[in-house]
This record gives structure tokens, sequence and C-alpha cells, in this order.
């Protein structure tokens, strides 16, 4: 099996945070209403940019205060053509506001002037992440992430990042179209509370297959969209845990189906969920990146940067 991925992380720093509990923290903090949980649709006002732009550059600020590298996630996660066409928007909609998107947070990192800041063109599956109704093969899958893959080509951006994915064919489509592109792309994974994916494949199988079937064209892989708890006795010290180089956990301890029907946000304990996070980094020392997704914020984010500076 060749070894051809796409480095796209400098050297140094060795630790990055990434943030993706945006939207929780939108939805149950400040009471905005994001239809099929898209955040692209504030890009389209002038309040709703200066929201993203204000959790871009408070990360930005945390990796200053605490001498760590920032990924930049977009706020693209559903912005493709069937998760956009379920709350109204069409393709050439859906292609300048991915554009704008990109074009945001290229001025944001240019305004901090902080080297070290990594703009990650966020994609999402197709369909639900935590219970897909469907799969794809690699082919249909390749087809489908295409498309918007070819639009943020277009764009300023570092990588492509697929996140909360539940089944390897998808993710595997997911590389196929990132490399049409010559992308770097990272793949993220989502699991229950039983450390595998929704779809019942273990990380293993997971990551095993997509690098099989891509010559192991992606940068690296990592686990999103759910608590430690679920997933740290699954790693192991065995040569695919070598390709997971990312954690960016829940808050909660609650399962995906308590999650999607939570009235009331759960955000954890942001001390234990950084030492947690550290404790992993320590057993696992190649990892370099980590961060916050569902129920997160600036706290937990904080904790997990002193942690894993400190430990």
């Amino acid at each position: 099996m060749t070894d051809n991925r796409v480095s796209f992380l400098p050297d140094k720093p060795e630790l990055y945070l990434t943030y993706t509990g945006m939207e929780t923290d939108l939805i149950f903090n400040q009471g905005l209403d994001l239809p099929g949980f898209a955040s692209f649709p504030l890009l389209k006002t002038t309040k709703g940019r200066d929201l993203l732009k204000g959790y871009m550059e408070d990360l930005i600020a945390l990796g200053q205060e605490t001498d760590t590298g920032v990924i930049l996630e977009s706020p693209t996660w559903v912005a493709s053509r069937d998760r956009g066409a379920a709350i109204g928007y069409s393709f050439s909609e859906l292609t300048k506001l991915n554009h704008d998107a990109i074009a945001m947070m290229s001025a944001v990192r240019s305004d901090s002037g902080r080297a070290g800041t990594v703009i990650s063109a966020n994609i999402g599956p197709r369909e639900d992440a935590y219970a897909p109704a469907t799969q794809m093969n690699p082919d249909q899958a390749e087809r489908y992430h295409a498309e918007q893959i070819a639009v943020l080509s277009e764009t300023d951006l570092d990588v492509i990042s697929g996140y909360t994915l539940a089944y390897s064919s998808e993710a595997i489509g997911m590389v196929r179209a990132a490399r049409q592109f010559s992308l770097p792309v990272v793949i993220s994974f989502t699991v229950g509370t039983d450390g595998q994916l929704p779809t019942g494949e273990t990380l293993e199988q997971a990551i095993s297959k997509v690098d099989a079937a891509t010559d192991s064209y992606a940068a690296y892989y990592m686990i999103n969209c759910a608590h430690p708890d679920h997933f740290s006795t699954r790693l192991e010290g065995a040569a695919w845990m070598l390709r997971v180089k990312g954690i960016v956990a829940n808050a909660s301890r609650c399962s995906h189906a308590e999650l999607d029907e939570a009235e009331k946000l759960d955000d954890g304990n942001p001390t234990e969920l950084g030492a947690q996070l550290s404790d992993i980094r320590r057993r696992f020392p190649h990892i370099q990146v980590l961060g916050g997704c569902c129920g997160t914020d600036m706290r937990h984010m904080k904790e997990i940067a002193t942690a894993a500076r400190t430990s």
C-alpha cells in the first residue's frame, strides 16, 4: 500500500485547537433557530457573520494565550446539495455561501496576523450522522461530495475536513473526491456509547477500510461528537491508532439519541473534559489536534488547552 497522503500541518506548534460546538451554543445558549443544524445561513447577515467571526477570533485568541496552533472550521458542515435543499437552498446559493465562508475565514486569519492558523473547509455526511437511513457505496459518495469539494477547491482553504461520519464507504468517497482536486483531507468518525460507529463498524475497521481503498491518502483521522468515556477504552497501542491524530469531544455523556431529544444543553464538566483529553494525549503523544464538539464553549476549550499544555 502506497502512502501518498498530503500533509498540511506545520511541524510546530505541535498542538492544535479546533472547535465544532458552535451550533449547540448558538441554539441553547443564544436562542438562535438553526433549521437542519445549519450555521451557514448566518453568512447572509451582518449580525450572523459577526457571530461566526466571534467564535473564530476567540479561538485564535485562546491559541495565542496558550501558545497553541488553531484550526478554524468553516460553517459549511451541511452546505451540500441534499442537506441544503432540505432547508430551502438551491445549489447556486450554496455555492456562494461556501465561497463566502472561506473568504470570511481568510479575512479573520489575515486580521489576526498569527501564524499557525489553519483554514479547514468542514463538510459533513449526506444523511443523519447518527442514524443514516441508507448507506452510499464509495462511488456514490465520491460523486456526491465532489460537488461541494469542487466549489471549496476554488477558495483559500488549507484542508478539507469530513466530520461526524458514520460509515467507512462514505469516508472513502470523501477522500477520493478530495484527491480529485489534490487537496489534503482529514476524516473524523463519530461513535456511540459503545465506542463503535453508528453503523456497527469499529474504529479500527473503518480506518483500515478507508486507508486500503484510498492508498492511505487521508492526512489523518479523528474522532468527534462523542464523550471520551464512550471511546477511550477502545483506543489501543496498535498500528491503526497511529492514524488517529485528533479528538474533538462532546461535553455530555449522553447518547446520540438522547442529545437529539434534549431540551436543555448538557455542558458537562469543562475541567474534567480537559483532563480526560489531556490524559488521552498523554497515552498517545502523536495526537496533535484537540477540541470541543456538542455542548462545549470557550470554557471547555480553555480547559482543554491548559490541561494539554501542562501535562
